[in-house]
């Protein structure tokens, strides 16, 4: 492994100080780390990681910064505190005679505990290039879910009406040096991400608001063009999908989906270029989702967050914000109705 840099020498002592033997701390299994555990990547980013044993067998699930909640290809103990995951995925390599090959990719995680947090490198060949990248991170352990709630006890405040069908007052994009696509047409919010024939890809922002929610339900219209996706995040941190999926199989990938989490129980979605109606509940970190007035997603568990998230922190509030970095796209009448606890 490469030597830590300086200023991660310094992060992981800062790390190690602030879990003094006073910290108070959750009750731990034999196997300290099973369980799930949120994770900040130093530089930008999100993952999630769940540790969990069958039979005598470890096992886990690994959300890397966007993309979806895959299996690990390996995970085991080094020592108590020492934990090895492993992914890989399958790459096709061009040789310099033209021809493909299929190569398997491995991304090595280190992770060492300190009670209830974490610390470690995500290491790997670079992306396009050769060499390898590494990745540094700290995490934490996130408590169980817990029960579903009871939807018939909630409470609502005052709707917040979140676009004004004039103009994009009280939206910002996430990163301020990206371009939004985002504009007001005929009293709709439009993503256009127009590319250039030539020269490099535009990596068009995320649109967000700027106010800041606990729990709420959403109500929002949206039309997909063919072949077209985006994404709605709630609280920045859990992404229903919204994508022309019309006509195919049941997935967690599809319209209305919690994405890579729960798989709409029906098909539900109408077909490109018709508007559509989502009806978002999202309450005590679970999730009920209407499509088109059929109810799809019945107060599922969000267990982490979803890839693209914003935050790693599950209980703190969070905006709501629109994917721009993928196609076409147009929403109206978006409210939000915060929920009184």
């Amino acid at each position: 492994m490469k030597k830590l840099p300086v200023f991660f020498m310094a992060f992981l002592l800062a790390f190690t100080s602030s879990f003094s033997s006073t910290t108070k701390t959750l009750p731990e299994p034999e196997n300290t780390f099973i369980g799930s555990w949120t994770i900040d990547v130093v530089g930008g980013g999100v993952a999630w990681l769940k540790v969990h044993e069958e039979q005598g067998v470890l096992d886990a699930e690994l959300l890397w910064i966007g993309g979806s909640v895959l299996p690990v290809s390996d995970v085991y103990l080094v020592d108590e505190n020492t934990l090895i995951v492993t992914r890989t995925s399958e790459n096709e390599l061009k040789t310099t005679s033209g021809k493909a090959r299929t190569h398997t990719r491995t991304w090595t995680m280190r992770i060492t505990k300190i009670n209830n947090a974490i610390a470690g490198t995500m290491t790997g060949p670079a992306w396009g290039k050769t060499g390898e990248n590494i990745s540094y991170f700290t995490g934490s352990r996130m408590p169980d879910v817990g029960p579903k709630p009871d939807l018939s006890t909630i409470k609502f405040g005052k709707p917040i009406k979140l676009f004004n069908g004039k103009n994009l007052d009280g939206w910002r994009t996430i990163d301020p040096k990206s371009p939004n696509g985002f504009k007001v047409v005929n009293g709709t919010m439009q993503n256009d991400p127009v590319q250039p024939e030539n020269g490099e890809h535009i990596y068009y922002g995320n649109l967000r608001t700027n106010q800041e929610f606990e729990d709420f339900n959403l109500k929002l219209e949206v039309n997909v063009p063919k072949g077209n996706n985006s994404g709605v995040y709630l609280r920045g941190l859990y992404e229903i999908q919204v994508v022309d999926s019309y006509g195919q199989p049941l997935d967690s990938h599809n319209m209305g989906a919690l994405y890579s989490r729960a798989t709409p129980s029906e098909n539900a979605e109408k077909p490109a270029g018709e508007w559509q109606t989502l009806d978002i509940t999202l309450i005590d970190r679970h999730v009920t989702v209407i499509l088109n007035g059929k109810k799809i997603v019945d107060n599922v568990a969000a267990e982490g967050p979803t890839g693209g998230a914003i935050s790693s922190d599950v209980f703190a509030p969070g905006p709501i914000y629109l994917q721009g970095d993928h196609g076409n796209v147009a929403y109206r009448n978006i409210v939000l109705t915060p929920i009184l606890k």
